[in-house]
């Protein structure tokens, strides 16, 4: 379950993330985009604040920096 503070920034985090990639190219075809199709968009922001949040937990856990690809 974890903090509430955080778990609420992770969801903010993830619609202004959906908000401005939206109108990117290749938008429909990316992970995020595939999800939108699907489900609410409200729904996506929790997927990828989820997905974040696993991100966050693995660099930090490896002590890395974090890699794009």
């Amino acid at each position: 379950m974890g903090d509430r503070t955080i778990r609420r920034l992770l969801v903010i985090g993830a619609m202004s993330t959906i908000r401005w990639s939206r109108g990117k190219q290749n938008f429909a075809q990316s992970w995020l985009g595939r999800i939108i199709a699907r489900k609410p968009i409200k729904l996506a922001a929790v997927a990828l604040a989820n997905k974040m949040a696993r991100i966050i937990w693995a660099v930090m856990t490896r002590e890395e920096t974090y890699r794009t690809a």
